[in-house]
């Protein structure tokens, strides 16, 4: 992997992630961009103790242009994107309307290819191995900013996600906090250690699923199941079999399997529903520990966090999706009408043959 770091017009950091060692990226942003300008504000709740990110600039973001207006294609000719070269491997620049920014966090942009009509599970293993090394790039860097606590790697995938720009790509958020998703994760594993004089709770989830009914798919290095709780209709966990607390954490072997297992989950994920249907929607989310201290959660420590991937998508069956209504909306109780064993059986059916 080669990186090459560069700035755009208005001062924003953009980086290349080569696969070829000797690729010269000089290509300069020739848009007349002024400053960026945010005004991002974390607001503390004070009856639920979480934080929300107040950035009224995003309402003038871009949304759903054309293809041949798309920001995250090459640039070509006097079409001018946020990318200013004429083609690229893997892209990541600091998001132009960040929910998160300064002292409240940073966000950023991942490009997974310049092909506006591809998807990562269309991605070579090569391919998707260099966005891996970018997740973990960017990981490291940024665990190094004084203002951030946790990195969050993820991709939103489909109008029905909310997604606004169709070509395929992710973001990275770099929070100033512990997110509520992985204090609730931290607080339930510091509970579990005391209550067995130890054990790691992760590594007790894992070998359950493992010995039960819920497998969808294992590899050397990796292991993918619905979990037994499973919120979404198809919902998939995926962990290393060797607990690590984040992406630095995984060694060779890990890194070169991953590509394998992950573009067959999502080749699964696309066949689930039939032949025929429109791409499945869906959100990736990497669950890496956080940075700071965790002197809160009574004795847990980064080591005791697992590393994994959890992907699900908001389609139900056929033409019907899974709204948030009353009860997971109003009070984050979860109403699943797809039994995780039926939702295991039937990714397994699926398998690419």
């Amino acid at each position: 992997m080669k990186k090459t770091s560069t700035r755009l017009a208005d001062g924003r950091e953009l980086i290349y992630y080569d696969l070829a060692d000797d690729t010269v990226r000089d290509a300069v942003d020739r848009r007349p961009l002024d400053a960026t300008v945010t005004t991002s504000e974390i607001r503390r709740d004070a009856l639920l103790g979480d934080s929300v990110a107040v950035a009224s600039h995003r309402q003038g973001r871009t949304y759903h242009p054309p293809a041949d207006e798309c920001p995250l294609c090459p640039s070509e000719g006097d079409r001018l994107s946020e990318i200013p070269d004429s083609s690229y491997d893997v892209v990541v620049f600091e998001n132009r309307f960040p929910s998160l920014a300064g002292d409240s966090g940073r966000c950023e942009v991942v490009c997974f290819t310049s092909d506006h009509h591809a998807s990562f599970a269309g991605l070579s293993e090569r391919q998707a191995r260099l966005v891996l090394d970018a997740w973990t790039d960017r990981t490291s860097e940024l665990s190094h900013l004084p203002s951030v606590e946790q990195v969050f790697c993820f991709e939103n995938r489909g109008a029905e996600i909310g997604v606004t720009l169709q070509h395929p790509h992710g973001q990275i958020y770099a929070y100033p906090f512990t997110t509520p998703r992985t204090a609730l994760m931290l607080r339930q594993v510091a509970a579990h250690k005391e209550a067995t004089g130890g054990e790691n709770l992760f590594d007790a989830v894992l070998e359950r699923e493992r010995a039960g009914e819920r497998i969808v798919l294992e590899g050397e290095h990796w292991v993918a199941f619905v979990p037994y709780a499973a919120h979404w209709p198809y919902e998939v966990h995926l962990y290393p079999r060797r607990r690590v607390p984040d992406l630095l954490g995984l060694d060779e072997a890990a890194r070169t399997e991953f590509p394998q297992v992950y573009l067959e989950l999502l080749k699964r994920f696309d066949r689930i529903f039939g032949e025929g249907e429109p791409p499945t929607p869906y959100i990736a989310a990497w669950h890496q520990a956080p940075f700071g201290a965790l002197e809160e959660f009574d004795g847990v420590t980064r080591d005791d966090f697992a590393l994994h991937l959890e992907l699900f998508t908001i389609r139900r069956t056929t033409g019907k999706l899974k709204f948030l209504a009353g009860s997971e909306s109003g009070m984050n109780v979860f109403i699943n009408d797809v039994p995780p064993e039926r939702a295991a059986e039937r990714l397994r059916e699926v398998a690419s043959s």
